[in-house]
């Protein structure tokens, strides 16, 4: 099969690979499109010394292993859990110890024709969700997933740092769940799209606040960029809470005064993959505009292209489209 391939060296190349074995209780799922996501680019770049197939938003139909979901469009959790394990027990099976993680950990990913992944990870996709919305499942997960870490009133004031892909899905999302929310950013254009949906929008914010009563309760920090982070912990009032989505290369990751953290009494809170289950009820509701946040879109054959439109600053969603039609 035809698959986007990282070398060691993080050199990106379309190869012909061999199409694995499917093990016991997985489902092979046709992959029809994926997305880039900074995860990837950071993958690209050297993060977690990653080799192989990566990619892990995805949409597809599964083809082999599940007469239940057989021919059904899917998406999937992205981590693969052992189910014996504590963590697992527990209903922790994203942080199981022994799991794979698809197109970043031990698992190839969806920049390929093909997939494999439990069946118990996958869910059908409503039919008024078109493909390209769903796609966005996974990150959008991602987004819901402070919520379900710390309890946030309807009504709270949050700040969202980053106008990105995963920025601005955060603040539909915390706009929709009831806060005020505010938004950081550095794109007119795409600050306007916040802007579209009921949320302030402020190019900057780089100075830090003048007051102490101008500074958040929730900051939510999702630029991917280092210098953000002391950004964010500027902006997070005593005793709030500071939400990191960011993840970084080796030797990227920003130097943060942990003393300020521990006077000012702030929490940190690493946020990472959510559930995907909310994440579909919001897209066949139509409650968040993912449309909007779509870019390009390239096909298999042009996935190197994919990426490097993707690491372009400004840029915003780039989708593979893998089973052309």
């Amino acid at each position: 099969m035809k698959a986007l391939w990282i070398e060691p060296s993080g050199a990106l190349q379309l190869r012909d690979v061999p199409l694995p074995p499917l093990a016991a209780g997985e489902c092979r799922v046709a992959v029809h499109i994926a997305g880039v996501c900074r995860t990837d680019l950071e993958l690209a770049k050297g993060y977690m010394g990653f080799s192989g197939i990566p990619g892990h938003e995805f949409v597809g139909s599964v083809v082999e292993g599940s007469e239940r979901l057989a021919g059904r469009r899917v998406v999937g959790e992205i981590n693969a859990s052992c189910g014996l394990c504590a963590a697992c027990r527990s209903g922790m099976g994203r942080h199981c110890p022994e799991r794979t993680v698809l197109g970043i950990y031990r698992r190839p990913g969806a920049f390929a024709e093909f997939l494999s992944l439990p069946a118990q990870n996958l869910l059908s996709v409503p039919d008024n969700v078109s493909d390209e919305e769903a796609t966005f499942t996974e990150p959008l997960a991602a987004a819901l997933e402070i919520f379900e870490q710390v309890h946030i009133r309807p009504g709270s004031r949050m700040l969202v740092i980053g106008d990105g892909k995963i920025g601005l899905l955060e603040a539909q999302v915390c706009a929709h769940m009831g806060a005020r929310v505010t938004v950081f950013g550095h794109h007119e254009k795409k600050l306007a799209l916040a802007r579209r949906w009921g949320v302030e929008a402020v190019v900057g914010g780089d100075s830090g606040p003048a007051r102490h009563d101008e500074r958040f309760p929730y900051c939510v920090e999702c630029s991917g960029t280092p210098g953000a982070l002391c950004q964010a912990m500027a902006w997070t009032a005593p005793r709030g809470t500071l939400f990191l989505k960011s993840t970084y290369a080796p030797g990227t990751a920003p130097q943060v005064d942990w003393a300020k953290v521990v006077v000012e009494e702030i929490t940190v809170v690493g946020s990472r993959c959510g559930l995907l289950a909310p994440a579909l009820r919001l897209l066949a509701r139509g409650n968040v505009d993912v449309r909007s946040l779509i870019d390009h879109r390239k096909t298999l054959d042009q996935g190197v292209e994919a990426f490097e439109l993707a690491g372009r600053q400004g840029a915003l969603k780039v989708l593979v489209e893998v089973a052309v039609k």
